[in-house]
């Protein structure tokens, strides 16, 4: 069973910023190829944010985000993060990570196995 558990939610004016951080289990990480985050707002589908490849090389981000969100991973502690900066209301959304070693395209929910609970982000104009 694949864990993953994320934190660092919370609310933030617009403007602001925040860091998630989606910490995986020991046994995850030898078996994950990609890594990503998404969210999902009251009333909508669950979407792509970003995906990183865990070994490295392949960063990629929803266009939505590119220039304000910043992902990235620590290989030796298991954990990746998403740095969130420039904030809009729009971005209120529960966040959720998600892992999976079988991933052939990151933008694509159903492409993942393994999620978190998922941390709500809320901003205020």
């Amino acid at each position: 069973q694949v864990q993953l558990v994320e934190s660092g939610g919370g609310s933030v004016e617009a403007g602001g910023s925040v860091t998630l951080t989606c910490t995986a289990a020991a046994r995850t990480s030898t078996s994950t190829r990609f890594m990503g985050w998404f969210r999902q707002a009251p009333g909508k589908e669950r979407e792509f944010v970003s995906a990183i490849r865990w070994t490295g090389g392949s960063i990629s981000y929803a266009d939505s985000v590119k220039g304000r969100f910043t992902i990235s991973r620590d290989y030796a502690k298991n954990t990746m993060y998403l740095q969130m900066n420039s904030l809009k209301p729009e971005d209120t959304a529960v966040y959720y990570c998600a892992a999976d070693a079988a991933v052939t395209l990151p933008s694509d929910p159903n492409d993942y196995a393994y999620w978190g609970q998922g941390t709500q982000v809320t901003v205020s104009s």
